[in-house]
């Protein structure tokens, strides 16, 4: 038996509702006037918001789990203005990207990856940026395919450079067992820093996690690695590392010393004032610093 033609939603009505309110989310939040794409692979079809000249370098979003590419919306004009951007929906999560065949393990996600670029006409010199999850499919495959990528950007991936805290694995198995109760404290101890200068989108983040707990069936999510300290001295591609001082999925200074010490091809900072919310609550510094690193 295939694949509904509504996964990973629970019902078609819950597609139809979501994606209401996602194009009304977009025509809010995203900043910039951009052509959209739809890009074949044998794993679905992949929704993508293309931005910036033509003929620029290419540069590839990734976004994190629960969220879509509209997570790029106070990034993507900073990046633009140099480089042709690629903001993915992923397969299997929230948007308008379709899953035809459910990932079962990283090797999957690696395989679409791959599919993808070839589609979208990317063949070599690919630049990366990945958030949290994106950031460990953006460090994955420059690892497995570094004659593809030319330099790549990770904010706060899970797991890959440091293992995830305990607590954070404790919060959230209470959020299945109970989001209307613990999802909230899981957000305003994730994004302490956004729920003090910007209330708002962390209102808006929250609508769009308990949409993902509510309306999306349960699938299987890979669970990212953390990289060997071998891998990391092998890697070939140049990256650079942000994380911000108050991350709470790992300590963000553990995770610099470490990268410092066996990884020399990554430049790895510590983010002042932002936690597993630095995209938002330092964007002009992020921004900054992305386009420094990838120019």
């Amino acid at each position: 038996m295939g694949v509904p033609d509504f996964y990973p939603y629970r019902s078609a009505a819950d597609k139809e509702e979501y994606l209401a309110h996602y194009d009304a989310l977009a025509a809010k939040q995203w900043p910039l006037d951009s052509d959209t794409r739809r890009a074949r692979t044998s794993q679905g079809s992949t929704f993508v918001r293309i931005s910036g000249p033509p003929g620029a370098p290419p540069l590839v979003l990734l976004p994190g789990t629960g969220a879509t590419s509209l997570m790029w919306a106070q990034n993507v004009a900073a990046l633009s203005g140099e480089f042709r951007t690629y903001a993915v929906d992923q397969l299997g999560e929230l948007g308008r990207s379709t899953c035809q065949q459910p990932f079962q393990n990283l090797g999957d996600q690696m395989a679409w990856l791959d599919e993808l670029f070839t589609a979208l006409e990317l063949h070599n010199g690919v630049n990366l940026v990945g958030m949290s999850y994106g950031g460990a499919l953006a460090a994955q495959y420059a690892l497995r395919h570094p004659e593809r990528v030319k330099k790549a950007v990770l904010l706060a991936p899970a797991a890959t450079v440091y293992r995830l805290n305990l607590e954070f694995a404790l919060r959230m198995v209470l959020v299945v067992i109970s989001a209307d109760r613990y999802l909230p404290r899981l957000a305003n101890w994730m994004f302490a820093d956004a729920a003090r200068v910007d209330p708002q989108w962390l209102q808006e983040t929250m609508v769009e996690l308990f949409i993902n707990m509510r309306k999306l069936q349960p699938r299987k999510t890979p669970i990212p690695p953390v990289v060997k300290d071998a891998e990391w001295a092998g890697l070939r591609v140049p990256m650079l590392f942000l994380v911000g001082e108050h991350e709470t999925i790992y300590p963000a200074e553990k995770a610099v010393r470490r990268m410092r010490r066996v990884a020399p091809m990554v430049t790895s900072e510590v983010v002042p004032g932002a936690g597993h919310d630095l995209h938002v609550v330092q964007a002009a510094l992020i921004n900054r610093r992305m386009v420094e690193f990838l120019r």
